[in-house]
């Protein structure tokens, strides 16, 4: 019975497992399947402990100081110089990230209608791009998230069913969680991709505010602990699925993945004739779904760490949702590949997460705004891991951009 209470109370967590559960995690953990079968399934459940740790701070933070991420910032620091280079750092990272985001959002969404339509996705792009605006500038986004997300849960629902119909090899799986490898090629990429896509930046602004909302004081630490701990790890269930799916239907046939039509055809065991429809409404729905909240995320963790009031009619704030909104809407229509798009923006944001989880760590160690609830010895070496294995990754995948650049 307490468990059932508990799954009542499910709330700012499942939003956490929405956000990353986009077209982002469906394409990269696709190619990751197809590319390298389950030799990068380490990458992903490496994601989720880190997402775990890091997200337990953020929900901690906003439950016991009242403070979102973007606040605790702003308050950490007294000089002036240190809290503005922390500040410009923070908002870089968000900034940056929510638009790489934003464009493979709304290509993801297009996607999808690409696949059933026949037309373009940097067609679609621009057009879904600007029905988002017109829904964030109207308010009137929440009604349009619910069904959104209720067609992505039925989507994950599929891959997780489509995973146990097909009888994977339960040994091989297990040794591509617990043995970290990196393939040749483009491995390292969708390696950090796999990280990218599921530790997302902007999370950790947005946990911290939307516990606030639920819970009161820190006698609720328990429950929101459950919510986000339950909630993480059924999203990373929902991804390895579709690793697992992918490497089934793709591994060994060396075929590019290109378009949603490509990809639904791992859900086919389950679906028959129904899997390119079935995915296409999906990817579709993850992508326009996330390509709303991206950049309300932005604008929540960026008003927070400069101090503007959070108001979604207020011009400060709905400047930078409408920028990072505006990149998507031009990304969008440059003619990229899609795929190719997403795969960068994930890895992207698995660059920029060490400088929003360093701060997020730092802050957490403050003892004058979390009382007995600051960060304990483990919390501190299980996030300084964290923060070490992203830097090492990332700068990694760095220098090979930097090396491929420079011949």
């Amino acid at each position: 019975m307490k468990f059932i209470e508990r799954m009542k109370s499910i709330g700012p967590g499942a939003l956490v497992a929405a956000a990353f559960i986009g077209p982002g995690t469906v394409t990269t953990c696709t190619v990751s399947g197809a590319s390298y079968g389950y030799v990068l399934l380490w990458a992903m459940a490496f994601s989720i402990i880190a997402t775990i740790i890091l997200q337990e701070m953020s929900m901690r933070l906003g439950i016991v100081s009242r403070e979102g991420l973007g606040e605790a910032l702003r308050n950490q620091f007294k000089n002036p110089v240190a809290k503005n280079i922390s500040i410009f750092l923070v908002i870089s990272a968000i900034g940056i990230g929510c638009a790489a985001y934003e464009t493979g959002n709304i290509l993801g969404g297009a996607m999808g209608l690409s696949t059933v339509s026949r037309i373009s996705s940097n067609v679609w792009g621009p057009i879904l791009g600007i029905v988002a605006l017109i829904i964030l500038w109207t308010g009137s986004y929440k009604v349009v998230e619910r069904v959104l997300i209720g067609l992505v849960i039925v989507m994950s629902v599929a891959f997780i069913l489509t995973a146990i119909v097909i009888k994977p090899n339960l040994a091989e799986i297990f040794m591509g969680m617990i043995i970290p490898r990196l393939p040749d090629g483009a491995g390292l990429t969708v390696a950090v991709a796999l990280i990218g896509t599921t530790v997302v930046p902007y999370n950790l602004f947005l946990h911290s505010s939307a516990v606030q909302e639920k819970w009161k004081d820190a006698k609720d630490l328990g429950i929101a602990r459950f919510d986000a701990v339950f909630s993480i790890i059924l999203g990373g269930i929902i991804s390895m699925a579709i690793i697992v799916t992918a490497a089934a239907a793709f591994y060994g046939t060396d075929i590019e993945i290109k378009n949603a039509g490509q990809m639904a055809v791992q859900l086919e065991p389950l679906l028959g004739a129904w899997a390119k429809w079935f995915f296409s409404i999906g990817l579709f729905s993850a992508g326009f779904s996330s390509a709303v909240t991206a950049p309300l995320a932005a604008a929540f963790a960026t008003s927070g760490a400069l101090g503007w009031k959070r108001d979604l009619r207020a011009k400060n704030f709905r400047s930078i949702w409408l920028i990072v909104l505006l990149v998507g809407i031009i990304g969008s229509s440059l003619g990229y590949s899609p795929v190719q798009v997403i795969i960068f923006a994930q890895a992207a944001n698995g660059i920029l997460l060490p400088i929003s989880a360093i701060y997020l760590v730092w802050v957490m160690n403050n003892r004058e705004r979390l009382g007995q609830y600051v960060n304990t010895s483990l919390s501190n070496i299980l996030g300084a891991l964290v923060i070490l294995v992203t830097i090492v990754l990332g700068a990694r995948s760095l220098l090979s951009v930097i090396s491929k650049i420079f011949g």
